[in-house]
């Protein structure tokens, strides 16, 4: 089996291997998935390792992303986007948003606010995210270059547990694991979670099995994303799912 770059097994000796073996399998299934995709890269070279989700601007194994504040900012719009729709529908947004200009929270600031919602329309609750994109502008701004608490973005209006841990993991790169709908449907399925389990309990379950690193935890959550779409859409498919043979064992 292919092995990661990173030694999961070292410095923690955490309270699940089988989720360090997860890892590995969905590794050698998948490959490095190259999140947060970015607009900047469609035209630069980023690619879709997967043809699911974005068209480009995937960047697999390279984890220097966002080498910009603007390309920070943009995955910050993302994460607020990507609530309660696809992310295909969220590249159109983004693609709107950025014809105006408007991975700079100045521009965002400074747009009307009709201008905004028909920016943000294709993501869906076009009403709520142009409102709530311009709170986020206003608060990036002010936040300049400190790297924000996770309570502190939970305390901003439409940012919940997992679209903070998303803007922390990915726009500043710190080890907060994101768990998400897709995540929440294959360790229920695999047994390793109850069907009442909550956020923070999911969490806490690859929180404290592999390593504290932000590659690591990039890689993995954007893995499961990944492996969902191929065996997670409809629940009559969860038993083919190859993870499964890891818990049976």
């Amino acid at each position: 089996m292919k092995k990661n770059v990173q030694n999961l097994s070292s410095g923690n000796t955490g309270h699940k291997p089988v989720i360090r073996e997860i890892y590995d399998c969905l590794l050698d299934l998948h490959g490095h998935q190259g999140w947060w995709p970015l607009t900047e890269l469609h035209e630069t070279g980023g690619i879709n390792p997967t043809k699911t989700g974005s068209v480009k601007g995937y960047h697999p194994a390279d984890y220097t992303y966002p080498q910009t504040r603007n390309q920070q900012f943009e995955i910050i719009c993302g994460a607020l986007l990507t609530q309660n729709t696809s992310w295909i529908q969220v590249e159109k947004a983004l693609l709107n948003l950025k014809q105006l200009n408007a991975f700079s929270p100045e521009v965002v600031i400074a747009l009307g606010l009709e201008t905004l919602k028909e920016a943000v329309k294709p993501a869906g609750y076009y009403n709520q995210k142009a409102i709530r994109l311009k709170i986020l502008a206003s608060w990036f701004l002010e936040l300049k270059d400190r790297v924000p608490t996770r309570e502190e973005l939970l305390f901003l209006k439409g940012i919940g547990p997992e679209t903070a841990d998303s803007i922390l993991l990915y726009a500043f790169k710190r080890p907060f694991f994101v768990v998400d709908a897709y995540t929440r449907r294959i360790v229920t399925n695999l047994g390793l979670v109850d069907e009442k389990a909550d956020y923070d309990e999911i969490k806490a379950l690859f929180e404290e099995s592999i390593l504290h690193d932000m590659k690591l935890y990039q890689e993995y959550h954007a893995m499961l994303v990944e492996h969902a779409k191929k065996y997670y859409q409809k629940k009559g498919s969860y038993a083919k799912c190859p993870l499964l043979n890891i818990v049976q064992d």
